[in-house]
This record gives C-alpha cells, sequence and structure tokens, in this order.
C-alpha cells in the first residue's frame, strides 16, 4: 500500500526528490569547462551550453499544484528545507604558481578528522562530492559522516546520496534516452506543467559509435562503404539524435565515424578536474554502458548504470547507492617481455571473479602501478564489468599526468590538475612513502607472474593460458553442453567441411577461425598493443605467411589517432596485406555487429555443424553475441588475434606447432613473429604524438558531409511519426496522473520463463540481428520494411514496438520450460502451446494475466541494458525471483516497477520442486522495508520466503510511483 503520512513520505523519497536547480540553497556552479583538449572549439559549439539554470531560492519558490493534501503539505515543506551549505567554511583558495588563484575547492584536509586519511581514494571522491553538494536536504551531514567513517559503515549496507560531475551516452543507449526526454515533456504538457524542465542540467556527452557493422571487409574503400551503408540504415535515428542537440541544453552529440565513446571519453572527454567558474571539484562520470569504467584508468570516477538512472542524473537528481566496500589490489614488480596488457586483464578478471567483487570497488595500489602505463591501467578499468566490480579505479599520478599532456591537454590545465589533487589529498606520487590505507578486502599481483593467454569459448572470465590452449579446446569439443563444451562426439572431431571459396578451394574444420577482428575500446585505445598487432602482421608478411582469404578480418579502432600512429609507424600497410583494413571507427565485432559471413562460408558451418570460432580483441565473448555461426568466441590481445588469423584455427599449440609455412619453405612460429617489448616500446615512442590527438580532436564535432547534410526541426517538443519504425513514442506514461499507485504485491502470476544460473542482459535484452523468423520480423514486415533493411536491434533500441518483441528473443535461450530445447520460445502454461516469448506474453497480458520470471544466480550480468528491464516491463513480468543478480540490472528492474526477489540462501526454484507450472503469488507487507523478508506461495500448496530486493529507501519510492520516470514527472510537475 501506499505510505500516506507525511511524514513516512519524505522519509520513503528524500534522497531522490527531483528538483530544479533554481531551489538548490547552493546551486551547482556553471557547466564552463577547462580541461577539455581545446577549450575555445567546445566554447564555439552549437547550443553546448555552459550554465546551468541557477536562481534564488528565496525568490523562486516552486508552484504547488492542486494535488492530494498530502502531497501539498510536503511540498510545502521541502521548500523550505534546503539550507546553506554547512562545509561553507571548508572552502579553500588553490593559488597559482605565479599569482592569483585557480579557483576554490572544499578542503578534504581541513575537516582535520584521521579517519579521512586512512580512506581509499575513490571514497573520498564520494566524499568530496557529498560535502560540495550538502544542503541538508539532497545531500545531508548525515550522509557525509557515513561516508567519513566508511571503515565500519561500508559493511553495512547504507545508503548514500552521490551526484555525478556529468553523464556519459552512446547511441545505442543514448537513443532511448533521448526518446524517454521526448516523452517526459510531453507528459509534462499533459499534466499541464512545463515541459522544458525536462532538461539535462549537468553536461552529458553522447558519442555516436555503435551503429557502423562490417558489411564491407578487406577493402581500401572498406570505412566510406560501411560509413554510407550505417547513414543509409540509421538516418532517422541520427537525425532524432541531432535534434536532441539542439532541442536539450547541455547535450553534446560526437557525430559517427569520430570513434568508440570510451576512447574519445579516456581522450578527450574526460576532464579529471572541472573548474566551473572558480569552483574546483574532481571529474565524475556515470554512463549508460557498463564500460564506462574505462574511464577509472584515469583517475576519473566513473561507472556504467542504466538508461533509467543515467536520465534521472542527467535532472540533476542525485544517485542513491549502497556505500561499497574497496579491495585493494597490490600491484608488484613488471610484466615480462612479450606479455601484453590483455594477458594482464584477462588475469586480473580472473582473479577478481574468483574473489568476487560484485558492488564493490577495486582500488589499483603499490609499486607496480607506476610500471603500468595509462592505456594498460584503462584496459585493466575498462573491463570491470567482466570481472563483477562497479569501478576498477587507478587514483591519479605523474603517468596520468603524462598522458593528459601527451592527448593534447594544455600545460596550464594539467598543472591546475596536480595543483589540486595534491591539495586535496587525491594525489599518489610513488616517489614518496605511501600511507597504508584501510581496504574491505586485501589482494595482490605481481606482474611478472602473468603469462600469454585467451579467454573463452564464451565467457570472458574462463582464462586459458596460451600453452594449454589446444588442450582446452578438445577438452571443450569433448564436454557437455555448457560453458566450457560442446559435445562434438569423438568420431566427428575430425571432420573436414570442404567448400568452394569464389573460385578457389576452402575447407573449415571444427575450431577453424572465420572472424578475426582488432576491435572494441579495451584494446584499440592502448598503442602498444595496436602497434604489437602491426609488428606481427609486418612479421608475417616478411617471412612470407597470409591469412586465408575466407577469413573475415577487420580493424575497427576507438579513435582516429589509431590510425595517425599506425600510419606514422608504417605499419597499417602491413595490417592491410594481412585484410585487417580499417573498417569504420565505432564498435562493431564486439557488440555482435560483425556483418555477414560470406555466403559460402556460411553454408560451409551451417551444412555441416560445425564449431567455427572468431577470434576479436574485445571484452565481451557470450555466445550468440558475436556471431550466430561462430559458437566459440575467444578474446585476444590485437597481436594474438592477428596470430589466430594466420593460423586459420584455434587448434593450435603455439609453443609445439608452426602457425604457417615461410616462403623459403620453412616452418614458421609465434616466436618468429612475435615482437619484444623494446620493439613496441621504441614503436610507440616514435609514432605516438601529442599533435596526433589535438588535430583529431579539434575535428571531431565537425562531423562529417553525410551527418551535417541531416535537416532537423527547431522545435523542443518532438514530432513523432506513427509510421516510423525507429523512433517510437512509448507507453509508459499512458493514461498518468499526479496521483502514485502506490505499493503492490503479484497475485496469481504464471512463469512466463524459468532459467538456469548466468542469464546475461544479452539473453534478455534484445541485441543483435533481427532474425527473419522472430515477432520482430513479423512486425517489420508487416510495415513494409524489407529483410535487407532490418537493421539490428541495437539501431532500433527507440522503438518499443520493436525491443518489446525483441526481449528473450535470442536464439541460445535455454528455458527449462522447454526441457532443454534452446531458443526464443516458451510455453503458455494455461494452453501448453509453445509459442514465442513476446507472444505467449502478450496472450496473458490478453487475458489479464500478471507473469514472473523464475531465474538461478548472476541474473542480468554482462552489459548494462536499460530495455533487459524496460522489455519484461512490457511484456507484462511483476517480479523476478532469482539467486542473485547483477547491480545494474537489479536497480533497472527497480526503476521499470519490476519486484526483484532473492531465494534464501542454499534454495532455488529446484530445490523448492517449482517447475513453473505453478502459479505464483507475492504478499508485500502494508509497510515495507529495504532487503525485508517476504512470503511467496503458490496454486498447489507450495510457500517459500524470499528477500526483497529493493535496496535502498529511494528504491520503494520509485516503486510507489510505478518507477524512477513516473516518480521524476510527478516531483517535476508539482513544483
Amino acid at each position: 500500500m501506499y505510505i500516506t503520512t507525511a511524514s513516512s513520505l519524505l522519509r520513503t523519497t528524500r534522497p531522490r526528490l527531483f528538483f530544479s536547480s533554481r531551489i538548490f540553497a547552493h546551486p551547482p556552479p556553471r557547466a564552463s569547462f577547462s580541461p577539455a583538449p581545446s577549450r575555445s572549439f567546445i566554447s564555439s559549439l552549437p547550443r553546448w551550453s555552459h550554465r546551468l539554470h541557477c536562481g534564488s531560492p528565496s525568490t523562486l519558490r516552486p508552484q504547488i499544484r492542486a494535488v492530494a493534501p498530502v502531497l501539498e503539505r510536503f511540498h510545502r515543506k521541502i521548500a523550505t528545507m534546503a539550507s546553506e551549505n554547512p562545509f561553507k567554511g571548508n572552502l579553500t583558495s588553490l593559488p597559482k604558481p605565479g599569482g592569483g588563484e585557480f579557483g576554490k575547492f572544499y578542503s578534504l584536509p581541513s575537516l582535520n578528522d584521521p579517519r579521512v586519511e586512512k580512506l581509499p581514494y575513490s571514497i573520498r571522491i564520494l566524499l568530496e562530492s557529498a560535502i560540495r553538494n550538502c544542503d541538508n536536504f539532497q545531500v545531508t551531514k548525515e550522509d557525509v559522516e557515513k561516508i567519513i567513517d566508511w571503515e565500519k559503515t561500508s559493511s553495512k549496507q547504507v545508503e548514500i546520496p552521490f551526484k555525478p560531475a556529468r553523464v556519459l551516452l552512446q547511441d545505442f543507449t543514448g537513443v532511448p534516452a533521448v526518446v524517454d526526454l521526448a516523452c517526459m515533456r510531453d507528459a509534462m504538457n499533459k499534466l499541464g506543467s512545463d515541459s522544458n524542465k525536462i532538461n539535462p542540467l549537468v553536461p552529458v556527452d553522447l558519442v555516436v559509435d555503435h551503429s557502423v557493422q562490417v558489411d564491407v571487409a578487406r577493402s581500401e574503400n572498406a570505412v566510406q562503404a560501411n560509413m554510407e551503408l550505417e547513414f543509409q540504415r540509421n538516418k532517422e535515428r541520427f537525425a532524432f539524435l541531432k535534434w536532441g542537440s539542439t532541442a536539450f541544453h547541455n547535450m553534446l552529440v560526437v557525430p559517427p565515424g569520430s570513434g568508440i565513446v570510451h576512447q574519445v571519453n579516456l581522450e578527450y572527454l574526460g576532464r579529471v578536474v572541472f573548474n566551473n567558474e572558480g569552483l574546483l571539484y574532481p571529474d565524475s562520470v556515470v554512463g549508460t554502458d557498463s564500460h564506462t569504467t574505462m574511464i577509472d584508468g584515469l583517475g576519473v570516477a566513473g561507472w556504467g548504470v542504466g538508461g533509467i538512472e543515467a536520465e534521472a542524473a542527467m535532472l540533476g537528481q542525485p544517485m542513491s547507492m549502497v556505500l561499497p566496500g574497496v579491495v585493494g589490489f597490490k600491484l608488484a614488480g613488471k610484466l615480462r617481455n612479450g606479455v601484453t596488457a590483455t594477458d594482464l586483464v584477462l588475469t586480473v578478471t580472473q582473479i577478481l571473479r574468483k574473489h568476487g567483487v560484485v558492488g564493490k570497488f577495486v582500488e589499483f595500489h603499490g609499486d607496480g602501478v607506476g610500471k603500468l602505463s595509462l592505456a594498460d591501467r584503462a584496459t585493466i578499468a575498462n573491463m570491470a564489468p567482466e570481472y563483477g566490480a562497479t569501478m576498477g579505479f587507478f587514483p591519479v599520478d605523474h603517468v596520468t599526468l603524462q598522458y593528459l599532456k601527451l592527448t593534447g591537454r594544455s600545460d596550464e590545465t594539467v598543472t591546475m590538475i596536480e595543483s589540486y589533487l595534491r591539495a586535496n589529498k587525491l594525489f599518489v606520487d610513488y616517489n614518496e612513502p605511501q600511507q597504508e590505507r584501510v581496504y574491505s578486502s586485501y589482494l595482490e599481483l605481481n606482474l611478472s607472474d602473468v603469462e600469454p593467454c585467451i579467454s573463452g569459448p564464451k565467457r570472458p572470465h574462463d582464462r586459458v593460458p596460451l600453452k594449454e590452449m589446444k588442450a582446452d579446446w578438445h577438452a571443450c569439443l569433448d564436454n557437455k553442453v555448457g560453458f566450457k563444451g560442446f559435445a562434438i562426439p569423438k568420431e566427428t572431431q575430425g571432420k573436414v567441411a570442404k567448400f568452394d571459396f569464389h573460385g578457389q578451394p576452402a575447407e573449415l574444420k571444427h575450431g577453424s577461425v572465420v572472424i578475426a577482428a582488432i576491435t572494441s575500446c579495451t584494446n584499440t585505445s592502448n598503442p602498444s598493443v595496436m602497434l604489437g598487432a602491426g609488428l606481427v602482421a609486418k612479421k608475417a608478411h616478411e617471412l612470407g605467411l597470409k591469412v586465408k582469404p575466407w577469413v573475415k578480418t577487420s580493424l575497427a579502432p576507438g579513435s582516429g589517432v589509431v590510425t595517425k600512429y599506425l600510419l606514422q609507424s608504417g605499419l597499417q600497410s602491413y595490417l592491410n596485406e594481412q585484410g585487417f583494413n580499417i573498417v569504420g571507427f565505432g564498435c562493431t565485432t564486439c557488440i555482435g555487429n560483425s556483418g555477414d559471413l560470406d555466403e559460402s562460408v556460411a553454408s560451409a558451418i551451417s551444412e555441416n555443424d560445425i564449431v567455427a570460432a572468431a577470434v576479436l580483441s574485445g571484452n565481451r565473448n557470450f555466445e550468440g553475441r558475436v556471431h550466430a555461426l561462430t559458437r566459440a568466441n575467444y578474446l585476444a590481445s590485437p597481436p594474438l588475434v592477428v596470430a589466430y588469423a594466420l593460423a586459420g584455427t584455434v587448434d593450435i599449440d603455439f609453443e609445439k606447432e608452426p602457425i604457417g609455412t615461410g616462403k623459403d619453405g620453412k616452418n614458421v612460429y609465434l616466436r618468429d613473429i612475435w615482437p619484444s617489448t623494446e620493439e613496441i616500446a621504441e614503436a610507440v615512442q616514435s609514432s605516438v604524438l601529442p599533435a596526433m590527438f589535438r588535430s583529431t580532436y579539434e575535428a571531431i564535432t565537425k562531423g562529417n558531409p553525410m551527418w551535417n547534410q541531416l535537416q532537423v526541426p527547431a522545435d523542443t517538443l518532438y514530432s513523432w511519426d506513427s509510421n516510423s519504425t525507429y523512433i517510437h513514442e512509448p507507453p509508459y506514461f499512458k493514461n498518468m496522473t499526479l496521483d502514485p499507485p502506490g505499493a503492490h504485491g503479484v497475485k496469481d502470476a504464471f512463469c512466463l520463463l524459468n532459467f538456469g544460473d548466468s542469464i546475461t542482459t544479452d539473453h534478455i535484452s534484445p541485441a543483435g540481428s533481427i532474425q527473419k523468423d522472430s515477432p520482430a520480423a513479423k512486425y517489420l514486415l508487416e510495415r513494409g520494411v524489407e529483410r535487407k533493411d532490418f537493421n539490428s536491434y541495437g539501431s532500433r533500441r527507440g522503438n518499443d514496438e520493436v525491443m518489446a518483441r525483441g526481449t528473450f528473443a535470442n536464439i541460445r535461450l535455454v528455458n527449462k520450460l522447454l526441457n532443454g530445447e534452446v531458443g526464443p520460445k516458451t510455453v503458455h502454461v494455461p494452453s501448453g502451446e509453445k509459442l514465442y516469448v513476446f507472444d505467449a506474453a502478450m496472450k496473458y497480458r490478453a487475458s489479464g494475466q500478471p507473469t514472473i520470471v523464475l531465474a538461478g544466480a548472476e541474473y542480468g550480468s554482462g552489459s548494462s541494458r536499460d530495455w533487459a528491464a524496460k522489455g519484461p516491463m512490457l511484456l507484462g513480468v511483476k517480479a523476478v525471483i532469482a539467486k542473485s543478480f547483477e547491480r545494474i540490472h537489479r536497480s533497472n528492474l527497480v526503476g521499470m516497477g519490476i519486484i526483484p526477489l532473492c531465494f534464501k540462501s542454499g534454495e532455488d526454484a529446484d530445490t523448492l520442486g517449482l517447475t513453473g507450472h505453478e502459479r505464483y503469488t507475492i504478499d508485500l507487507p502494508s509497510e515495507i522495508r529495504p532487503g525485508q523478508d517476504v512470503t511467496v506461495t503458490t496454486d498447489n500448496g507450495k510457500s517459500f520466503t524470499c528477500k526483497l530486493r529493493f535496496d535502498t529507501e529511494v528504491e520503494l519510492a520509485y516503486f510507489n510511483h510505478g518507477g524512477i520516470l513516473p516518480y521524476v514527472i510527478r516531483s517535476l510537475a508539482q513544483q
């Protein structure tokens, strides 16, 4: 039931109530930036708002609409609650070396609290934010004390508010965010309020990087050809994003063809320290992509959130989070010759997955950190989602400052950054004695112990030492179907599929490499591994080795800087010789945009049931993600991607078996083409130059002719086109009123799906290509869209009709209701029919029957995807009962009004004897508390207890309102 006393409502909603900056007692400063490489260029950008809308709280009071008496009293009360920042006395001047001052900052040392000195650096950033934003309303002194007392409070699941300095989007997740903002403006209009209240109050950077596909490869014209196809498919959604950049203030859109969002963030968008009209504070960011964590390598606190959370943060809402534990990961020694950053991150990922770091920060420290380049640190930080942490954080040190200069940040900016961070005890100097900090737990790795490795064939944390790869592959062929098994009968493991490839004989076996892609922000941001790949290609060419033409090879850099240094080094020509021509600048194979395989290759795989392999320098290799026809997918460093492409198979022992035969007739081994650490360092030193970064990013927002020709209206309200199959007005706020619906349980729900462990957001959320016989395909065909124009689910994230039909549409979905059959179908329990999940869900909805989902451990692991929560909500799912949840996905379920429940320890659907054919009733008590026990009963008399996974009071507030977005709209509409 909805809590109906004013005091209860205040307690339920206080941490996250949504207010425009006009009623802040201490208004946020204007967002004028100095740290970016070219300040004057940013200043000249059209529609890039440099100030937040600030006003006097004494003269601009919220207008109270005629609402329920409780809400009216509540809003009168909160209008007077905000007070002057109690820490204003801690504002301290930061002098410039030559006289004058950089500005003022909230000083942590001035607190004179010995507990602060022991805090991990990542927690100090949370502390500074709380102090700076403290108004005793959105952020209270009690919140500040919780963070200062982190050593004691971090183990108690205490809630704190956090206000990130900015928000980062990519186009797949950015389009639905802008769709929601546009729809929220319409809802505000219908409620009789000012639609322009829906406007970002913090800087929002959106990089269009997820739409390019590898349609054309092994061609000098690949970049242009793929971009033309990208615009043909996505012109409508690109125009929508361009409209958003003009309709909303504080929103910068980086056009297609510029790079990958996380690399652009690292090299250009990352401020490290903000200087907003003389107020200095640490850069921090939340992004709608889980690999936002890459920026942690630069000492910027950042992590991935769902699009729903990001939208609230855009509008000035403090994020509610559980104060995390921090794992201290000490690094010692240095990497051995020939060992890459990719080898290191796969090793770190395995160690941290085993340790258990879900929901925690990981902070790297120790002398070994000083031996790692910034790019190596960013590689480790990037894969925090793969090891399960919220962040993998590297505090700022001298290496960070050197990188800032390399990437074109001005000397004055770097001086300001260093001065501020030193003054506020946020800088690490490895030349000075290190004070021991307190961590929740401790790990240590000697870098010299890291050995070459890859990861796969289906999960990023299944690391395989390179020397054991052949044996591991054969074990995978033997093992039963699972994360490490394909169950191929012994008698067919040696099968050879011979076929004709454009007039020449070709053959495939189990383990044959058909996709080899140097791709992904994880590695293309790292010059050492990119130039290392070029050196492998060069040495192989000189010895006479060549990649077979039926291997689909591609190179998709994360920014134009990569092209510049590969050309400068002379290595791009050798990569081209091996088929690794540049195909575009953006995410490609790593997110499933690998494009089609040649028809002859695809037929050979399908007709002979070959377990074909992809090798990519990415961060994700879940089954069905890279390509539907590559059942084995391995993550590897860029140099190893080239090596496996040359070998043509993953069924090889590189130590003992040759890659091929050289032009002199002699065997060529991996060691013959592998560059030394010194060779790579020399190439980096001579080829990676600051001018490359400056010239690349001075031009980054100028777009390209195709982008610049897009015509968009100047209206601030979007004109929805009912015929559009890309952008569609979602139904979230249909028939919405100012009165919240209140809390509610679930009665007599059917089980839509019954899952085991490790169901990822790739399984739940629409991703990859749209299968020809799927409900989404049927919808598009009915609207005159030809199969060749289906595009991907990612490109259609702005259309809820397509996305609802693509929810749970993964071809590798394993649903227990189907008794072992794999695919995107389920059983409609009342009729016993086997239907597509969407069709079954609609049948339930048509008869007014709610549904739930049963699941095992790690439900929702993988990338942060808002559609993994939006889709189930549109299908009518009211609750998910799982053994455990991934952090972001659980939060997103709450944000869409879905109840997350956890089985008690040692219990799951199987141990409780649940088949999924029962009907489920979830009884919620009259007053809900975070984490309390609730009872679930079934129609066959079974009853069991679950933990209610509303983890904070603010999540209860969201649920009372039917989700976070309705909550935001009501809060703003009543001002």
